[in-house]
């Protein structure tokens, strides 16, 4: 419509050379193809974050291993995960610690590869069970005669899954956050 209304009225006496009415038709046609383009690309994300919504429906009820610190204590549960033990460690210990700070017990973790399971069965120290709530786990490897923090990965499980609205990723939504 543009370039219909440009030629309605452009004078007569200095008409378009042909390369210009060449190359603004070109310019024409490339930006049809880029609004085209942005339109597909739209249409695909949209189905792809439906499929990612879909494969991620199947992890709800299921257990995952997610980088964290703080897992959530039932009244009967225990806290499970693994723990990334570097190479060289020869003592693991995992301290577990209470909504006010207080240490609540500390144990030890075979340090038997790259990964060592761990379960801590919400008792404290002295044997008592202890409340349910949110309790923050930190481990320490001895590695060459130092203290080196290790990675741990929580087991907790997966209640709902929805899209971050700020990047479109998906996330696993669990006792213990959002992951």
């Amino acid at each position: 419509q543009l370039m219909v209304t440009q030629l309605k009225n452009q004078d007569p006496f200095k008409p378009l050379e042909p390369e210009q009415f060449l190359g603004q038709l070109a310019q024409f046609s490339t930006v049809n193809g880029i609004e085209s383009m942005r339109n597909s690309l739209s249409g695909l994300s949209a189905s792809l974050q439906g499929s990612q919504v879909l494969q991620g429906a199947t992890l709800v009820g299921r257990s995952v291993l997610a980088a964290g610190q703080v897992a959530q204590l039932s009244d009967t549960g225990t806290i499970s995960g693994a723990l990334g033990v570097p190479a060289g460690a020869s003592n693991v210990q995992v301290r577990v610690i209470d909504a006010g700070g207080g240490l609540v017990r500390t144990f030890s973790v075979p340090a038997n590869g790259e990964l060592s399971e761990f379960s801590w069965d919400g008792l404290d120290s002295g044997g008592t069970r202890m409340p349910a709530g949110q309790y923050a786990l930190e481990a320490v490897a001895a590695v060459g005669g130092r203290q080196e923090s290790v990675e741990m990965l929580l087991r907790q499980r997966v209640d709902s899954v929805t899209i971050d609205p700020a990047g479109g990723a998906l996330r696993l939504n669990t006792a213990g956050g959002a992951i």
